[in-house]
Formats: structure tokens, C-alpha cells, sequence
């Protein structure tokens, strides 16, 4: 392989492992550098093929060290750190991950690449404007990249400026026309601004490049739930086979009064896996109460007694950070979502724990410490025994969190958040009223969203919240806010945690 005074191996050596690496026999490759590395540890070739055919294998946290080793050899190449930063990326390592892709930018400015995959690790770790900025400048460089106008759109919308989300993402299947991603995510964005129409074309247009995109025809699926057309709905979700297409069937059987079909495939999906689905489980009580039956799925037996109230003095009237929340919630350019279960009120689009202003930063760090302050505190109750509780979810991630205004006659019809575990909201304004009134009050119980209903016998409370109070619940139950007559607004931070969940944002990176 070598001669008596060579410390690198021959050229043959080297070309016929780049031809493994290059022929896909990866586990082949990776085996042949780490023989010809113990031969020749100073050699550079030898530990980036090494780390592109353990990348291959997913094999992350050995490419890492691989990728160091390469370094350590040839320390200034840009291409090699960008490859170590997608190592770091797929090992949930994002600040390293960040500072790799910064090193590489450092040597190469015009990395539009390195550019576009720091933008997104900044948005995973919830640093939208630094992403944005990070997209841009990626942009600039490079104005054809198509998939730079996606992960713009994506970040664009995360911050709840859904006009500019849509112009990114209109930029990047005009670069691309076959982009189907962006498609469904155009759709998305116009949903969100209320433009259904638009919304379903988009959806429309990104399942005739591929009928099978999962994300659209899920999409696609809510839009038909929404039209009442529940049969074509089912279609759809069975397609998409993602999250919790499963209970979003059967919620489709169930509003569709197909008890029989319901009842069987409630009784499949329950032997399929742990009873650990918040969303399921409404259906399962609300089904089980209708038709005055054991209720035989165990995510929580008895939901309504896990409600949590609590007063945070970080909030109270007056406070330095309640005044900065309201004052941000006023001033800041947040757009609005639609919201058709909501009446005289305004929600927020994009995830506003996402922002870059310190006062929901702060309120965010808060409410986790309460996530934490509900799991201690019914882990002692009497019936803690529960999913609810044994799989509480251990990385503390808001899938989402909105601000919802309401001015005199508002209200919010009952609904369940389904991508929840445990959901909740902080009050920052409450409308006045009168001693043993109801109104403005906080109503949660087992009936709402119109589910089919053989009695009335559906129980529920009400509790009314203060100014600077908490109320966490679990996901599983419906809520309303009951209306009212005062003038004062009420205001509020809702919010939904999950387990085990990404960021929730699609992307690509490149």
C-alpha cells in the first residue's frame, strides 16, 4: 500500500475507497478508512471519507469526532465545517451546530448555504430574528435558491408576519414551480389569514405533484372536516398517516355518527399502543359518557380534577412584567390569526414564545417552571396513577402559543386543543363583574365542538380567573370562555405543551 518511507498511502488506495463511498457501499468504506487510518493517522483524505460514510449510516456522533479529527489536520475548510454542522444538527447538538456553521462563514462569507442552515439551527432554538436575518443574507448572495425563500417563509411565519411568510413563499415556487412543500405551506399561511379558497388551491396544487405529500393531504383532510364532508376526510388523513391521523378518524366517524365504526375502531387503535393520547381520550370519555359505558382508554380517568389555578406574583396587577406583556401584545407587530370559534376577539398568529421581545421570553421561562410546579403538585394526588402524569413530558416545549383579545360580548365556543398534552393560559386583563356572576368565567368539561350527544349529562365546572393567575389543564379537556357584558377587555397568553416534540416548523436544509 505504501513504500518503506511513505506516511501516506498510495493514490490507488485512496481512489478505490472513494469509489466505495462513491458506489453507496458505505458500511465498506467506513470499515476500509478505519484500516488504512491505524496505517496512516495523519492523513486528511482518510478521515473525511471516514465521516462522509459514517454520515451516510446516520452514525452522527462518530462523523462528529471524524469531522474533529479532519479539522485538526486542515483547520480552515469551510466545506468541512459546514458538514460538521450538520452532523451537530442531526445529533441535537444546535448550539455547536451554530458555531460550526459561524467558523465556516467566518472563512467563506459568501457560504450561502452555511448561511441558509445557520438560520435554521437559530430557529430551532427559537431565535426567529437572527434566523430571519441569517435567511436573508443567504438571499443576498444567492437570490435564485429556491429552498432559502421556504426557510425564510417558515421563519417568517413562526414570527406571525404571515403577509411577508406568503410573499417568501409565492418567491420560492416561482424559482421552482414543483416545490411541493412550499406549496402546502403557502396553503397553510393563507388558512391562517382566512382565506380558505387559496389555502385548499394551494393544498390542491402541492397533491398533484405528489399525491401522497403527507403535510397537504393532512391538510386537506381538516379542510374537509371543516365542510362537514367526513368520508373524503377519512381519505385524506388514512394518506397522510402522520401525528394523530388515527384519532383524527375516528373523530371523523364519531361526527359522522357512525357509532358502530367508531366503536371498532376506537377498540383497535386502544390495543395498538399506551394510553398516552390526549386527543383520543376526549373521545373515548365523550363516546363512553354518551352511551353510559366504562370508559376503557386510561390517559386520565378523571380529567376534570387536574385542573391547576394558580396566582404568579411575577404577573400581578401592576407588575413590571404584566405591564410590559400588555404594552407588547398592544405595540408589537404581531398579525392576527383567524379564529371561528372566537367572537368579538383577536388571536395571534405564529408562536408567540418564538418572539424576540424579553416580556414573552420571560413569561415563557415562567410558565415552564409552573409545567413543573403541575407535575409536582398531582403526583401526590389521590389519583396520580395516570398517563397524564407517568408520561409527563420531560423537554418542555410549547407547540404553540397565541394571545387571544376579547372585547364586550366575547367569548370562545367549547373546543379541545388536539396537539396538546397539557394546555393552559395566563390572565393579563379581566373584564369586571358582579359577585357570583359567570361572566368572562373559565368553563371546562367533557361536551363541546358539537360532538353528537344522546343526553345532557356531561359534567363540567367553572372557575374565574384573576389577573396574574395560571390555569393549566389537561389537553384532553374542552374549554369556553363564557361571555360577558363589561367593557374591559380580557386578555390572555394560551399555550400547548407536548411530548417528545420538534420544533414545529417544516424546513429544508441544504
Amino acid at each position: 500500500m505504501a513504500n518503506a518511507h511513505s506516511s501516506q498511502p498510495q493514490t490507488q488506495a485512496i481512489q478505490a475507497l472513494i469509489q466505495t463511498l462513491n458506489a453507496g457501499q458505505f458500511s465498506l468504506a467506513e470499515t476500509r478508512a478505519k484500516q488504512l487510518i491505524k496505517q496512516f493517522p495523519n492523513t486528511f483524505i482518510l478521515y473525511h471519507v471516514l465521516s462522509l460514510a459514517l454520515d451516510a449510516q446516520h452514525k452522527f456522533s462518530e462523523s462528529i469526532t471524524s469531522y474533529q479529527q479532519a479539522l485538526k489536520l486542515q483547520p480552515n475548510m469551510p466545506d468541512l465545517l459546514f458538514n460538521l454542522g450538520i452532523a451537530f444538527g442531526h445529533n441535537h447538538q444546535l448550539h455547536e451546530a451554530e458555531n460550526s456553521y459561524r467558523q465556516a462563514i467566518r472563512l467563506n462569507p459568501n457560504f450561502f448555504e452555511a448561511h441558509g442552515n445557520l438560520g435554521t439551527v437559530l430557529q430551532q432554538q427559537g431565535l426567529i430574528e437572527e434566523a430571519i436575518t441569517s435567511y436573508q443574507k443567504g438571499l443576498k448572495i444567492n437570490p435564485q435558491d429556491a429552498r432559502g425563500y421556504f426557510n425564510l417563509g417558515t421563519a417568517l411565519r413562526d414570527k406571525g408576519s404571515l403577509e411577508q411568510a406568503v410573499s417568501a413563499y409565492k418567491q420560492a415556487i416561482t424559482l421552482f414551480a414543483n416545490y411541493t412543500d412550499a406549496h402546502n405551506n403557502l396553503g397553510e399561511t393563507l388558512r391562517d389569514l382566512g382565506d380558505m379558497p387559496a389555502a385548499v388551491s394551494s393544498y390542491q396544487n402541492a397533491l398533484k405533484l405528489n399525491t401522497n405529500h403527507a403535510q397537504a393531504n393532512y391538510n386537506m383532510a381538516e379542510f374537509l372536516v371543516l365542510t362537514k364532508r367526513f368520508s373524503e376526510a377519512i381519505v385524506h388523513f388514512e394518506r397522510a398517516k402522520m401525528d394523530d391521523w388515527q384519532e383524527r378518524c375516528l373523530y371523523c366517524l364519531y361526527q359522522a355518527e357512525e357509532f358502530e365504526a367508531f366503536d371498532k375502531k376506537r377498540a383497535e387503535i386502544i390495543a395498538q399502543k399506551p394510553h398516552q393520547s390526549p386527543f383520543l381520550a376526549t373521545l373515548s370519555t365523550h363516546y363512553s359518557i354518551n352511551f353510559k359505558q366504562p370508559d376503557p382508554y386510561h390517559f386520565c380517568e378523571n380529567a376534570m380534577d387536574f385542573v391547576y389555578q394558580k396566582a404568579l406574583p411575577e404577573i400581578a396587577p401592576n407588575s413590571p412584567l404584566l405591564m410590559a406583556l400588555l404594552n407588547d401584545i398592544e405595540n408589537a407587530e404581531i398579525a392576527e390569526r383567524k379564529q371561528a370559534r372566537l367572537t368579538n376577539g383577536q388571536q395571534s398568529a405564529g408562536n408567540l414564545f418564538k418572539r424576540p421581545e424579553a416580556s414573552f421570553k420571560a413569561l415563557s421561562t415562567l410558565i415552564k417552571n409552573e409545567f413543573l410546579a403541575y407535575k409536582q403538585h398531582f403526583l401526590l394526588a389521590e389519583n396520580a396513577d395516570c398517563a397524564l402524569i407517568n408520561a409527563f413530558p420531560t423537554t418542555l416545549e410549547f407547540t404553540s402559543s397565541w394571545y387571544v383579545k376579547m372585547q364586550q360580548g366575547g367569548h370562545l365556543n367549547a373546543h379541545i386543543h388536539e396537539i396538546g398534552w397539557i394546555s393552559g393560559a395566563v390572565y393579563l386583563s379581566m373584564p369586571t363583574h358582579a359577585e357570583n356572576s359567570t361572566e368572562g368565567g373559565f368553563e371546562f368539561g367533557t361536551h363541546g365542538d358539537n360532538y353528537p350527544q344522546k343526553h345532557n349529562d356531561f359534567p363540567k365546572k367553572i372557575i374565574m380567573p384573576k389577573v396574574g393567575d395560571i390555569v393549566l389543564f389537561p389537553s384532553s379537556l374542552f374549554h369556553r370562555t363564557i361571555p360577558f357584558t363589561a367593557h374591559q377587555a380580557r386578555i390572555c397568553i394560551a399555550f400547548d405543551l407536548m411530548p417528545n416534540t420538534a420544533t414545529n416548523i417544516q424546513k429544508n436544509s441544504y
